[in-house]
């Protein structure tokens, strides 16, 4: 597939979504920005979180890591299930009693302001780095397959990405990108589905052929019973669970989108319906990747190596898709992976804007300014968040050695654990604590988590942590907490 081609297929879906954007931002004001004026339909939400939440990572990272990890992430897809319970029956009904904009206003409630702003900025940190995360694999198979022989630097096609996001959701907000997301949603659902037609089609499989060909595969092992590794199952299953609590419940990007539904009723229909859907649509992903390595080893197709040895396990869907299956494969790859790469930056900028906003300037509440002066700030803020995301997007591509998928969980357990210990110490205990304390108690249990991984073998008899690092630093965080309590 040529690099022209690739160009236009590009050029064409930015065009559409401009279209929605101006469509949907007609007359909009900073509270359809931050909540969509409440009144988002709940199933076009549970739709296009399914993008949101999926991202690049899931796209490409998934499918390829199947080569080393086998169906082992489904084990964390089905902790997702019971933690999206969790975010429909605990957490969403708090949202909606407080009648909430910024979720960590909660905090301000509960706990006093300097837990509040340790809440908030937490997040800014958590979805600045992941945001960049998503957003990274995207742009680096577009530079490795198109943009590098175009002689086009990588930090040029960073920012023409950024300032793409930047202008369809510059007005709009939430209230866009409910409807961008239900679009970008489709397309890369129907680049999936498509993808493994043409593996089907071109192995001559029918659909009961291919649940054979991946049972009888390396890639097939769903549970690891070996508590030694990252993929032993209750590791991965409780680290799913509370991922999906804090990722989801605890994130204001998810988190504004659900809170933009007219009722608490609507908005838990949304996450259990998203909940199901999220299921399939991984089982979707796994299957793909499992049929990608059969056809790779049947067809003897050469994989990209790094300095290693190792294949790089997320070029592996880009560098079949685009080289071996035809042109028509290729366009509906790149349109796939366009629409997993545009949700996931355009509700974490408006996410960050928000929170910023809110919870640091408190605009909402501001009685002295205008409102046109109040959109003036949030434009400008909006313009700040954009360039830090570039900024980290450019850093990772000189530092990135893993998967993606496997670096975006370890910043997630670092990062979300102190939020987790702060709502559950907030939701299951009555008692107050010495609020300026609150700073230091989460930035020490991330440290903690930081060198009680980095020495897990030697202190724990050859353990290793995987995904359930953000129970044990939501742990001690809640202990800490519990440390410099108050009664109530």
């Amino acid at each position: 597939m040529s690099s022209s081609l690739i160009l236009i297929c590009v050029v064409a879906y930015s065009i559409m979504l401009f279209y929605i954007t101006w469509w949907t931002s007609k007359g909009a004001n900073n509270e359809s920005y931050y909540v969509g004026n409440r009144s988002s339909k709940w199933y076009l939400v549970a739709y296009g979180m399914i993008g949101a939440s999926l991202s690049g990572v899931t796209f490409i990272s998934v499918p390829g890591a199947v080569g080393t990890a086998q169906f082992g992430y489904l084990q964390v897809v089905l902790g997702y299930l019971v933690g999206y319970v969790v975010i429909a029956y605990v957490l969403l009904p708090l949202y909606y009693r407080l009648n909430l904009t910024s979720i960590y206003s909660y905090l301000k409630q509960r706990f006093g302001n300097s837990s509040y702003k340790t809440g908030a900025l937490f997040f800014i940190f958590s979805r600045v780095v992941g945001a960049a995360f998503r957003m990274y694999i995207v742009v680096n198979v577009l530079q490795e397959f198109v943009f590098d022989e175009l002689h086009v630097p990588f930090f040029v096609t960073v920012a023409v990405f950024i300032i793409l996001i930047l202008i369809y959701t510059y007005q709009g907000g939430v209230k866009t990108i409910v409807y961008t997301d239900t679009l970008q949603t489709t397309f890369m659902l129907i680049s999936v589905v498509l993808s493994i037609i043409f593996i089907m089609k071109d192995m001559n499989l029918s659909v009961t052929d291919v649940y054979h060909k991946i049972s009888d595969s390396q890639y097939s092992k769903i549970v690891f019973d070996d508590w030694h590794l990252k993929s032993f199952f209750p590791k991965q299953f409780f680290g799913g669970m509370f991922i999906a609590i804090a990722m989801t419940g605890l994130d204001q990007e998810m988190m504004q989108k659900n809170i933009s539904c007219k009722t608490l009723r609507d908005a838990q229909k949304n996450v259990l319906t998203f909940s199901g859907i999220i299921l399939i649509v991984n089982i979707l992903f796994l299957v793909l990747g499992a049929l990608l390595y059969i056809y790779a080893n049947q067809d003897s197709i050469p994989l990209m190596i790094n300095a290693k040895g190792k294949i790089i396990s997320d070029n592996v869907f880009p560098t079949i898709a685009l080289h071996h299956f035809g042109t028509l494969s290729g366009i509906f790859f790149i349109i796939g992976l366009i629409s997993a790469a545009y949700p996931s930056a355009d509700g974490a900028l408006t996410a960050l804007t928000s929170v910023f906003c809110l919870d640091f300037l408190g605009l909402k509440e501001d009685d002295s300014k205008t409102e046109e002066e109040k959109t003036k700030i949030r434009h400008k803020v909006h313009i700040a968040f954009a360039s830090i995301l570039f900024i980290v997007i450019v850093i990772f591509k000189l530092v990135n050695n893993d998967a993606v998928i496997n670096n975006l969980f370890t910043w997630a357990g670092y990062t979300y654990g102190p939020l987790l210990g702060l709502y559950s110490f907030g939701l299951f205990t009555k008692f107050q604590v010495k609020d300026k304390l609150v700073p230091f108690v989460c930035i020490a249990s991330p440290i903690i988590c930081i060198v009680l991984s980095e020495n897990s073998i030697q202190l724990f008899n050859g353990y290793k942590f995987g995904f359930e690092m953000i129970i044990l630093n939501g742990f001690i965080t809640y202990i800490g907490l519990w440390l410099v309590r108050r009664k109530a």
